[in-house]
């Protein structure tokens, strides 16, 4: 009979771990976006330039970014936004930054590594985008 308690006891701890380990892991999406956020080197196709960038979290979305910077505007132009699921970061939709900059496209975190590809339009031509982003 009290075999029968204990492994019913030893049963249940390891229910209550699996089960309150799953919990802690659930909140995947502050750790996720927090791997995004700080001071980037980028590396663009278009330009053949390098520059720096900031990605801080958006204070309005719980997954959402702010990229200051972006596609080498000033840093007192708007910032581009964008939104984390998972390795993928997309830039929000109708986006216009720097001076008249019409931005779309999306990257893929590696390690310490975002790969952009993305499209500007200044409103004459639209220029496909490879970025490489590496973080500081």
């Amino acid at each position: 009979m009290k075999v029968v308690k204990i492994t019913h006891v030893i049963g249940f701890l390891i229910l209550f771990t699996v089960f309150t380990g799953c919990e802690k892991g659930s909140s995947t999406t502050d750790a996720t976006r927090d791997s995004y956020l700080g001071e980037w080197i980028v590396s663009e196709s278009s330009t053949k330039s390098s520059y720096q960038v900031t990605i801080t979290a958006d204070p309005n979305s719980a997954n959402g970014v702010l990229i200051a910077g972006f596609a080498n505007t000033l840093p007192t132009d708007p910032y581009a936004g964008a939104v984390v699921s998972g390795t993928t970061i997309t830039l929000d939709e109708n986006q216009v930054i720097g001076d008249g900059l019409k931005i779309a496209g999306s990257g893929n975190l590696s390690g310490k590594t975002i790969t952009w590809n993305y499209t500007i339009n200044d409103g004459a031509d639209l220029t496909h985008v490879v970025a490489i982003y590496s973080k500081l």
